[in-house]
C-alpha cells in the first residue's frame, strides 16, 4: 500500500518562480518522464457526489477527505489512470490503477462501469467506493508541470503553470478543448513532497521557510471559478 507523504503548497508570482527554479535546479534532479523543455502536460477529471461532498469537505477542511479523479498526461489517452487521493493530518496518500479508454468512456458518461477480469485490488475497491457515493464527472483540469526530483526523502519539487478549467467532459479524452484560467497572470503553484524527512539543504536551498503555505486545490479552485461564474478568487 501507498505511505502517506508531506506534501505543501505555495501560490508564486513570476519573480519568485524564476528565481526558485534556479534554486531547484542546484540541488534536485529534472524528473526522466518530463520532456525536452523539462516540463508535461496534465490533465485530470475530477468526480463528486450528487451533494458535492468532496467540494464542501475541501471547503471546509473536513480531516480525513478523499477525491476521485481520472488522469492522462501529455495529451497520450493510451495510458490513462484512475486515482483516490486521500489526505488525513496533513498528509497524502495517492492510489493508483490504469484503466482502459472504454472505461474511461464510461465515467465520461456518469457511469461507473464493472472492472474487468483478473482486475487489481486496489481498481475493484476505487470501483466501488465510487458507486457506494455515487461519484460523477464535474470538472476538467489542466496545467503544464515542471518537476525535479531527489532520491533522499524521495523529494518532488514541481511548479505548476497555466492552470485552467473545462466543463467540455465529452471531450476529455479529445487534444483539443475549451479551456479557462483560474490564475492571476504570472501565478504558479509549487508544490514540495517527500517521506519521512525533508533535507535540510533543499529547505534552505529553495527558502521554504520564507514562503507561505497555502492549502491550494486546484480541484476546488476550478469548482469555485465556474460557480463564481468565471472570476478568479
Amino acid at each position: 500500500m501507498t505511505e502517506y507523504r508531506h506534501e505543501y503548497k505555495y501560490r508564486i508570482d513570476a519573480r519568485q518562480k524564476a528565481v526558485l527554479q534556479l534554486r531547484a535546479q542546484g540541488v534536485l534532479e529534472r524528473d526522466s518522464h518530463a520532456g525536452a523543455d523539462g516540463e508535461y502536460l496534465i490533465r485530470s477529471l475530477y468526480f463528486d457526489s450528487p451533494d458535492d461532498d468532496c467540494f464542501y469537505e475541501n471547503e471546509n477542511g473536513v480531516d480525513p477527505r478523499e477525491k476521485y479523479r481520472i488522469r492522462f498526461y501529455n495529451c497520450d489517452a493510451s495510458r490513462i489512470s484512475l486515482e483516490c487521493k486521500a489526505k488525513t493530518r496533513g498528509m497524502t496518500r495517492k492510489t493508483a490503477c490504469p484503466i482502459t479508454p472504454d472505461q474511461c468512456r464510461w465515467f465520461m458518461a456518469g457511469e461507473i462501469p464493472e472492472p474487468e477480469r483478473d482486475v487489481s485490488p486496489e481498481q475493484a475497491a476505487m470501483f466501488m467506493q465510487m458507486r457506494q457515493k455515487s461519484l460523477r464527472p464535474v470538472v476538467i483540469v489542466q496545467y503544464t508541470r515542471m518537476p525535479f526530483v531527489c532520491d533522499a526523502g524521495n523529494v518532488r519539487v514541481t511548479f505548476d503553470d497555466a492552470i485552467t478549467s473545462s466543463n467540455d467532459i465529452a471531450g476529455f479524452l479529445q487534444p483539443e478543448i475549451p479551456l479557462r484560467s483560474v490564475l492571476g497572470t504570472g501565478e504558479s503553484i509549487l508544490e514540495v513532497k517527500w517521506d519521512e524527512l525533508l533535507p535540510s539543504y533543499i529547505r534552505e536551498q529553495i527558502g521554504l521557510d520564507s514562503l507561505q503555505w497555502t492549502s491550494f486545490s486546484k480541484y476546488y479552485l476550478c469548482r469555485k471559478y465556474n460557480s463564481c461564474g468565471g472570476v478568479r478568487v
